[in-house]
């Protein structure tokens, strides 16, 4: 997502108080909000759900178009995928290298 011009911050604080209710939903496991490190007006919303069927219940509700309502007049513009994790793999624990 893109916000307007001077809106970051309302952005990000709307955003938590939308994902507080949203992590309290069936299925709903984890989210993250992410900043583009070059531009300040964009973000990455990653949510991680247990199945699609919950996921794609969520995105269909009218409880969700209730909760980002003032999310939507905040942003430019937006894209929403869906993606299937593969693969992950962590660090070793210890010191950095």
């Amino acid at each position: 997502m893109r916000t307007r011009q001077g809106c970051e911050e309302r952005f990000e604080a709307e955003w938590r108080a939308a994902a507080e209710e949203i992590r309290t939903l069936d299925g709903c496991l984890h989210q993250d909000l992410i900043r583009d490190a070059d531009d300040p007006r964009v973000y990455l919303v990653i949510s991680d759900w247990a199945d699609r069927e919950r996921l794609d219940a969520f995105g269909r509700s009218a409880h969700r178009d209730r909760l980002l309502r003032v999310i939507r007049e905040l942003r430019e513009s937006a894209e929403r995928h869906t993606y299937q994790v593969l693969h992950s793999v962590t660090g070793e624990p210890g010191e950095a290298r």
